[in-house]
């Protein structure tokens, strides 16, 4: 079991990792050795996810989540599989810890205070004046 947060772990059984060549520049070895990790994560059908985590999960995850529910996670940063294999999984569990996280409180509307309605009024005063005076001047 991985721990996400002291209330959610997942099973190291509901990840799936594949590995595939990284795309870029990397010499000679890039061509034969598969060190990119793409980690797939069945939100919609894991046991241990609450259903508002897995929601927000859903939302949060965006273009990598597919039409199965499926969170689909490429890492390639690195130059090893193990260390591309890490990341992946951190950045999930980032993911996840982020959709556990409580959302914020609704924001509260305020007014202006008098202060700052009458300093913008005077900084509008000002800017009129200094547009007035850009007017053609007339002889006389």
């Amino acid at each position: 079991m991985i721990e996400v947060t002291p209330s959610i772990a997942i099973d190291e059984s509901e990840l799936r990792e594949d590995f595939l060549r990284s795309s870029g520049a990397g010499g000679q070895n890039v061509n034969k050795v598969e060190t990119a990790v793409q980690l797939r994560f069945d939100a919609r059908h894991s046991p241990n996810l609450p259903p508002l985590v897995r929601e927000r999960l859903e939302k949060l995850a965006g273009r990598r989540l597919t039409k199965d529910g499926v969170v689909v996670i490429n890492a390639q940063r690195h130059r090893t599989q193990e260390r591309n294999r890490a990341d992946a999984l951190e950045r999930l569990l980032t993911l996840i810890r982020e959709a556990a996280a409580p959302p914020p409180p609704p924001r509260r509307k305020t007014k202006p205070t008098l202060g700052s309605k009458l300093r913008r009024l005077e900084g509008k005063k000002l800017r009129s004046g200094v547009k007035a005076m850009r007017g053609r001047v007339e002889e006389g």
